[in-house]
């Protein structure tokens, strides 16, 4: 697991219930058929694929979770630029076994 600031603050956050979901990220949980419970419940073992500690508009992390069956998601929660909170849910997704790895924490090398 990469070690990451932002994860460490995300994660605070959440558990504290200080988080917003962006309109994309209600969007993409419907598309995909995720429940926010189930991203929300995973937050503490979720580990991070990616980290993004200077995006344009905030610090942010791909993160793995897992769903209630055990299933993976993908997930990129942000935190605003110049801000402390909300940790904000920009996205997520269930990953295609064609673009990553047989763990989801790295892309295909065909990619």
């Amino acid at each position: 697991m990469l070690d990451s600031k932002t994860f460490f603050l995300i994660k605070e956050l959440v558990l504290t219930k200080k988080i917003l979901i962006s309109s994309h990220g209600y969007d993409e949980l419907a598309e995909d058929g995720i429940f926010l419970t189930d991203v929300l419940a995973s937050i503490e073992e979720a580990i991070v694929v990616e980290d993004y500690p200077n995006a344009y508009k905030g610090a942010s992390v791909l993160l793995l979770q897992l769903d209630r069956d055990h299933n993976p998601i993908h997930t990129v929660w942000g935190v605003p630029k110049g801000k402390s909170e909300p940790a904000v849910l920009i996205t997520s997704y269930k990953p295609s076994p064609t673009k990553w790895d047989t763990t989801f924490t790295r892309r295909a090398e065909n990619e």
